[in-house]
């Protein structure tokens, strides 16, 4: 039989225990701070049917070309989710009247998107979502740039910035301009002005827009304004003081910068930034877009926004929704290249070495008591030398070593070792947990 070489398809990642240990804790605390909101877990099958997933795509857009599509067993056009605000929105469609509004939602579950690969972005990855749904009342938009603060602030992140924007704000310079019938073609290419720079969406615009180069630098101009929240705000103000649409997307901005001082949230977290659009033609409002100001390449790790319309694919009933995701395999990249990541590959702290396996049931006696006390402990399973069980146990990261043998058994005590600062001590076993304790917290 011929040996397969043992290889990942591009754009896919293994998770060793290394990274998989951090990744778990993120997905642990983002559960904690959405949960801590009121949002409530839900789960939606990784496979849909593709018109579900494309109700709301246009022909044209770069979803089209990403999405893993195929066939199933019963010869349906199915394919895999690329986000989860698709299949939220299906879902409050078909159980609305179960849920009751206004629904807040999170949901942590795997899509894929067949994009170039790139540092800190692959084609199968983590979100990490939260929404409401049911309501147009911008307190729940300003409260999707809470979380996303206190999500950032509970993962250890002090340098951060939630940057904010208005579709509406958009929407009203293009009626302006005549080009409202091209807003989707044109904030898709707006969306790039990061990454390509401002002559080659201007290029695109006039190349897949068909506006001229007039027009083109007028939108660009719009998302080049700079300044303090505050004086973008007033010069949006003076520019669109007969524009119902855009006034509109403005008072929301304000009224979020408001509240983010009010709530004594540090200053520069939130910042208004006209040049975020999000490419996704669904989204109608508020848009956000996170970014770690020490490591800026990795682009937004927490983006989302407001969508109005997207359930009225699926259902006649209104169910407009805000929310945003995390980009759990992104930050995790990001914190991985920053040094951020515990140098761990276990999830115990406490390894207890195997003396005298004829005394087996006594390690694991410790290491229950152990473990009731909140402290998880792994029960080596040989009993080989020491010195090889040290190896182990720093190899995977262990922070205490315990060891007892016959001497000690018949003392009734324990030697603890501190196997970062190589230091021993002897303990009664009465006082080992306390110690334990003690030692994990320095």
């Amino acid at each position: 039989m011929a040996i397969v070489e043992p290889r990942v398809l591009r754009g896919f990642r293994d998770y060793p225990p290394e990274l998989m240990i951090p990744r778990e804790s993120l997905m642990e605390t983002a559960r904690r701070v959405y949960r801590s909101h009121g949002f409530a877990p839900i789960d939606t099958p990784a496979i849909e049917l593709t018109e579900v997933l494309l109700a709301k795509v246009e022909a044209g857009a770069e979803i089209n070309k990403q999405l893993y599509r195929f066939k199933d067993a019963g010869d349906r056009d199915v394919a895999l989710r690329f986000d989860l605000t698709v299949p939220l929105a299906r879902f409050v469609a078909q159980h609305a009247n179960e849920l009751g509004l206004p629904f807040k939602r999170y949901h942590l579950g795997t899509v894929w998107r067949g994009e170039a690969p790139q540092a800190g972005r692959f084609r199968e990855f983590m979100q990490c979502d939260f929404d409401t749904i049911g309501t147009l009342s911008n307190a729940a938009d300003i409260e999707i740039a809470v979380v996303i603060n206190d999500l950032l602030t509970a993962i250890g992140f002090e340098r951060f910035e939630i940057r904010v924007n208005n579709r509406n704000i958009l929407n009203g310079l293009l009626t302006q301009l005549n080009l409202a019938d091209k807003t989707s073609v044109l904030l898709r290419s707006l969306d790039k002005l990061a990454k390509i720079g401002r002559e080659k969406v201007v290029a695109e615009m006039i190349a897949e827009a068909g506006v001229t180069a007039e027009q083109a630098a007028e939108v660009i101009a719009l998302a080049e304004t700079t300044g303090s929240n505050a004086e973008i705000l007033d010069q949006l103000d003076k520019r669109f003081a007969d524009n119902p649409s855009a006034k509109t997307g403005i008072a929301n901005l304000r009224q979020m910068v408001d509240v983010f001082t009010t709530t004594g949230v540090p200053e520069g977290r939130l910042r208004v930034d006209l040049s975020i659009c999000r490419g996704l033609d669904y989204y109608t409002g508020t848009v956000y877009e996170t970014f770690l100001l020490d490591k800026p390449e990795f682009g937004s790790v927490c983006s989302g926004g407001r969508y109005d319309n997207l359930a009225g694919c699926y259902t006649k009933q209104s169910l407009p929704g805000v929310g945003a995701s995390l980009g759990l395999d992104r930050l995790l990249a990001a914190m991985e290249v920053m040094n951020l990541l515990p140098k761990s590959a276990t999830a115990a702290p406490v390894l207890v070495l195997m003396f005298d396996m004829a005394r087996l049931g006594d390690y694991q006696r410790i290491a229950k008591l152990l473990r009731q006390a909140g402290i998880g402990t792994e029960v080596y399973p040989e009993a080989k030398k020491l010195g090889q069980q040290f190896q182990y146990a720093e190899r995977r990261g262990f922070k205490v070593g315990l060891i007892a043998g016959r001497d000690e058994f018949a003392k009734g005590v324990w030697k603890i070792k501190n196997l970062a600062k190589r230091e021993e001590l002897t303990v009664p076993e009465g006082e080992l947990v306390s110690v334990v304790r003690k030692m994990l917290a320095e």
